[in-house]
């Protein structure tokens, strides 16, 4: 059985979803954590809420050292915060470009380098960014939130490569469809659509019939920051039901 006592974890978007799923479980399994969320905190005694934004760069390095100061050291880093904001390349909004790319890719990549030089010291270290299999597939209305998800697949493999030689490993996880508030659109699931029930279920698209759970996302995630891990880095887990696996 997975054991995180004495291991002090970092997971941002904590406050729901899989990033939720995830603080809680490795809390359960006896890890220490801060999460960075604009949301309400989560209320449990394990874990510590540090309220922020994460597309301003400058309170992502305050909450880090912050985050350092409570826990004592960080262990592991779990980049899951995330917005997806659809929009179409003709009718290209800025704003929203921009805020997805700072928030699905900048403050990961800054987190890691803020968070990852705290490793180095220690000579130990997990990191896991949470991904898409739209970061190698994708759909109409998602360019910024595909080139996010790309993009960070890409910073991964460098980061594993960089940080090797001080003892961290770090990974990708790629979910496919997943029951959280993000697949909610203009009021509508679309976990719950005709489309959806059509293409994905009834003609086997998704060869595991239902979306994942949260805690599906958060199981994988937890065997690649544990200590079960010695080996692997550098590579982006697809845990999308073999979705991805369909021609």
């Amino acid at each position: 059985m997975i054991d995180f006592t004495g291991k002090s974890a970092i997971i941002t978007g904590g406050a729901n979803g899989i990033g939720k799923a995830t603080a809680e479980l490795l809390a359960n399994l006896g890890a220490q954590i801060v999460i960075f969320d604009q949301e309400a905190p989560l209320e449990k005694s394990e874990i510590k809420n540090i309220v922020m934004d994460l597309s301003d760069l400058g309170a992502c390095k305050e909450s880090v050292a912050s985050a350092q100061e409570t826990l004592g050291k960080v262990d592991i880093l779990v980049n899951i915060a995330g917005v997806s904001i659809p929009n179409l390349i003709l009718d290209l909004d800025q704003n929203k470009y921009h805020r997805t790319l700072a928030v699905n890719l900048h403050a990961p990549v800054y987190l890691m380098h803020l968070v990852g030089a705290i490793m180095a010291k220690q000579s130990y270290g997990r990191i896991v960014n949470l991904t898409s299999v739209q970061g190698s597939t994708t759909e109409p209305m998602a360019l910024a939130y595909g080139i996010s998800k790309a993009a960070l697949e890409s910073a991964t493999r460098t980061a594993a490569i960089e940080f090797a030689e001080f003892g961290i490993l770090v990974n990708a996880v790629a979910p496919g469809f997943v029951s959280t508030r993000m697949s909610i659109y203009d009021g509508e699931d679309e976990l719950e659509s005709d489309w959806f029930k059509s293409i994905y279920l009834e003609n086997k698209r998704l060869p595991i019939a239902r979306a994942a759970q949260p805690i599906d996302i958060a199981k994988s995630i937890a065997w690649l920051v544990s200590d079960s891990n010695t080996y692997v880095t550098g590579q982006t887990l697809s845990v999308d039901g073999g979705m991805s696996a369909r021609f």
